[in-house]
């Protein structure tokens, strides 16, 4: 009977201590906690470099597609030259490594 009462002159203190420890914990954990958003920043700054690596990958390509759609000669003879080893007559082949 003693603690009852004692709990109800109390019960502002204890929704307070509550209160706390409830935003406390989820502050650090939960969804939309501290650990979760660092995992979060880290996965971002990850996808972030993936698409800043595409995106210059994508550049590339079109670039290499222009090239070909516009019958650069310099760059159909360089590419013909990489895939079939192609060699003219009277032709000096210097490698470098």
């Amino acid at each position: 009977m003693n603690l009852i009462e004692s709990l109800k002159r109390k019960k502002f203190l204890l929704f307070n201590i509550f209160f706390t420890l409830y935003i406390g914990i989820n502050f650090i954990g939960g969804e939309r906690g501290l650990i979760s958003f660092l995992d979060k920043k880290s996965t971002y700054e990850l996808l972030k470099e993936k698409d800043n690596k595409l995106t210059t990958e994508l550049k590339k390509l079109d670039k290499k597609i222009f090239l070909i759609n516009k019958n650069d000669p310099d760059y159909l003879d360089l590419l013909y030259r990489q895939k079939f080893n192609f060699v003219i007559e009277d032709e000096i082949i210097i490698k470098l490594k």
